[in-house]
């Protein structure tokens, strides 16, 4: 953890050559919602390559960029493309952004992501309002050795997501008129999708929608003291007696239909942070 904390302080030393401002807000875009980037001021953008350890996505429609700017009056620092377990990266490699976004200022992480409905309620290309997750990657950020001065060895995941950051989205979304829905996410390492067996098992054991990354940010930010506010885009249907089979771009022209929604809401949510 000691030569983790060494790579965090090298890569947070070549941003601050670049800027010295503080970044309140963090955000991570996921699968077809990077056009959330073109509502930034952007000040500075920094290709992922560029900065020190840091992994370079692989997915194509991850652009892999660090930007620097305002959204809604606020200072942001946005990952427009994430890493996945299913990539081949090790659990510290996909929170790195994670532990450097905290030196750079933020308190407050966002992060988005394009998902399946497991929820019989839940249509294709709503939102949800993520309040809870199941972790079923099969590892943890955390193992290994802990820094303290990172954060505690044994972090609480009573409540992950932020409540009052929940509350103030429901809020906009009424204000709006969005319709959204609120639930758990369940992280599993893909690449695949799932079988008809496997998405009943999901449902059984209390998940609303079904995703491939999300939770590894999310306990990182927790066990660091980052305050995280979570929104999915339900992109197809996973019902097993109704199951059809369903392609990446299917997915992501949902994704990106829905997308002004979530938007909205985001940045919203922003403001009155």
């Amino acid at each position: 953890m000691i030569e983790q904390r060494a790579k965090i302080q090298e890569a947070v030393s070549f941003i601050r050559s670049k800027t010295s401002d503080e970044y309140p807000v963090g955000i991570v875009l996921g699968t077809g919602l990077g056009a959330l980037a073109k509502e930034i001021d952007v000040e500075l953008s920094l290709d992922y390559g560029d900065i020190p350890y840091f992994p370079i996505s692989t997915v194509e429609t991850h652009h892999g960029k660090l930007i620097f700017g305002t959204l809604a009056g606020k200072k942001v620092v946005a990952m427009q493309g994430r890493f996945h377990f299913y990539e081949g990266y090790s659990m510290h490699q996909i929170v790195f952004p994670v532990r450097v976004m905290k030196h750079l200022g933020v308190k407050t992480l966002g992060i988005t992501n394009a998902c399946g409905g497991l929820n019989p309620a839940f249509n294709k290309g709503d939102i949800m309002l993520i309040d809870d997750h199941i972790n079923l990657l099969g590892t943890n950020p955390l193992i290994g050795p802990n820094d303290q001065e990172i954060g505690p060895r044994f972090p609480d995941m009573c409540a992950p997501y932020s409540p009052k950051i929940l509350d103030i989205a429901e809020q906009v979304a009424l204000e709006n008129k969005i319709k959204v829905q609120r639930g758990v996410y369940v992280a599993l390492s893909g690449p695949c999708l799932e079988t008809r067996a496997e998405y009943r098992m999901l449902r059984t054991i209390g998940a609303d929608v079904v995703g491939m990354s999300t939770v590894p940010e999310v306990i990182a930010a927790v066990h660091q003291g980052t305050e995280v506010f979570g929104m999915s885009i339900i992109t197809d249907e996973c019902f097993p007696d109704s199951l059809q089979p369903v392609s990446i771009e299917e997915i992501i022209e949902v994704s990106n239909e829905a997308e002004p929604k979530m938007t909205t809401i985001f940045k919203n949510v922003v403001e009155r942070l």
